[in-house]
């Protein structure tokens, strides 16, 4: 069996208010159009998550909900506390809790940009893959019947996208 990842680091914030907790920051008007081009771009390849999981951080829900407006409704979203801020350990750890793909997984870097490196059996060649700029989408695929069989290294790159690319 084949299992597919999207692992897409939020949209570009705000940080229009310094005294806003890191949590609470919103998107900013760059951030609130990149979301729903990657999403669309994701459609028209055919990379439609069935189960998100996503930080509960503010950044990363509204991440999905412009994002969500271009794909069908019925998809799982499942707020994960533990992806803030995560290591990649511990966003592969939560991947390993995952039931259904593909999965789309949404958070933040260094730990996102960690786990994709860390995922894959070869790099990306794209000049922005190693920085994962904010709304960098990576689609992967595993070998698995299961998440909790997937381990670094062992993952195949399908597509990789930047906001930049679309123009």
């Amino acid at each position: 069996m084949t299992l597919r990842l999207i692992l897409t680091r939020h949209a570009k914030s705000s940080w229009d208010s310094p005294d806003m907790q890191d949590h609470d920051r919103p998107l900013n008007d760059r951030g609130r159009q990149a979301a729903p081009a990657i999403s669309a771009w994701l459609a028209e390849h055919g990379h439609i998550p069935a189960e998100v999981v996503c930080s509960t951080a503010r950044r990363t829900l509204e991440t999905w909900a412009a994002m969500a407006t271009r794909f069908p409704d019925g998809i799982i979203l499942r707020r994960s506390p533990e992806l803030y801020h995560a290591t990649p350990d511990m966003m592969l750890k939560v991947l390993h809790g995952c039931a259904s793909s593909p999965v789309m997984m949404l958070g933040h870097n260094p730990g996102i940009a960690g786990l994709a490196s860390a995922l894959l059996q070869f790099p990306v060649d794209h000049p922005r893959f190693g920085r994962y700029p904010t709304c960098a989408t990576l689609v992967a695929e595993f070998d698995a019947e299961d998440w909790s069989e997937v381990d670094p290294g062992s993952g195949r790159a399908i597509d990789f996208i930047v906001p930049r690319d679309l123009g």
